[in-house]
């Protein structure tokens, strides 16, 4: 599963590029040791499995960008990569409503395997772009890329476009007074998600710590699932996304990647 659980596409745009792009459940595959992990048939490629049209965008954006992008190989519920080793949802027993039998009661040393084999090499890897960077005097944003479903525990979500933070907000501020010029969709901060439900471990654990500008970018996956959409919507946040990185970049060191007003309020 080690060679299986990140891919990196265009590393060499990584000198000098305005940011590096993620996408953790770029992937439904399950290694066929698992069988598919028990899962109905009905529940084999639903959005608990990956997210549906993320890596187009994701590729898209990176493309138009010049940036790298990292995304893992595996399905989310072998190993959700954006989540910490002690989630109870990082190799979830059930997901919304779907069960994953495969997942139920895993001993220790499966767990172990799955951490060692696939949450390690995929961060490991995006420590190391982020590293070289940072060695390079280069500050690039951290932009994560998901998608969400339409209808979650049989209720209907009016977000179309979700910006997620953590503990900075500026770029995702930034990213949410630009976006509406090029993407004529609804605009949420936070919402579905935010950093209460668990799911900013990747800007955690790579972006804060070095003062990195940072975005979750969740889009509705009705809205890309055709590659043309993925490729439009994915343009779009890459002119949007260069426009808010360029506006201000941060300053070298751990810490400084604030604006001046959020560095006051203590934000």
């Amino acid at each position: 599963m080690q060679q299986q659980s990140v891919h990196v596409e265009g590393e060499e745009r990584s000198r000098g590029a305005p940011a590096i792009v993620v996408c953790e459940h770029a992937s439904p595959a399950i290694p066929d040791p698992l069988a598919d992990l028990g899962l109905a048939p009905a529940s084999r490629l639903s959005h608990v499995v990956w997210d549906p049209g993320a890596l187009n965008v994701a590729r898209q954006v990176a493309r138009e960008l010049g940036a790298p992008l990292v995304h893992g190989g595996l399905s989310r519920l072998v190993y959700d990569l954006n989540r910490p080793p002690d989630a109870p949802d990082a190799m979830p027993a059930r997901s919304e409503r779907h069960e994953v039998p495969g997942n139920a009661d895993l001993p220790a040393s499966e767990r172990l395997r799955r951490v060692r084999d696939i949450y390690l090499p995929f961060h490991a890897t995006l420590r190391r772009l982020i590293a070289e960077a940072l060695a390079r005097g280069e500050h690039p944003a951290i932009v994560t890329i998901h998608s969400f479903t339409p209808i979650f525990n049989g209720r209907p979500r009016e977000e179309e476009i979700g910006l997620i933070h953590d503990a900075d907000s500026t770029l995702a501020r930034r990213l949410a007074g630009r976006l509406p010029v090029h993407l004529p969709l609804r605009i949420d901060l936070n919402r579905p998600y935010s950093a209460a439900d668990g799911v900013t471990h990747t800007l955690r654990l790579h972006a804060l710590p070095y003062g990195l500008e940072n975005v979750m970018i969740e889009i509705r996956n009705d809205l890309v699932a055709s590659e043309a959409d993925a490729e439009r919507i994915g343009s779009a946040l890459a002119a949007a996304l260069g426009e808010a990185i360029a506006a201000w970049r941060p300053e070298k060191g751990p810490g400084k990647g604030k604006d001046p007003e959020t560095r006051a309020m203590g934000g």
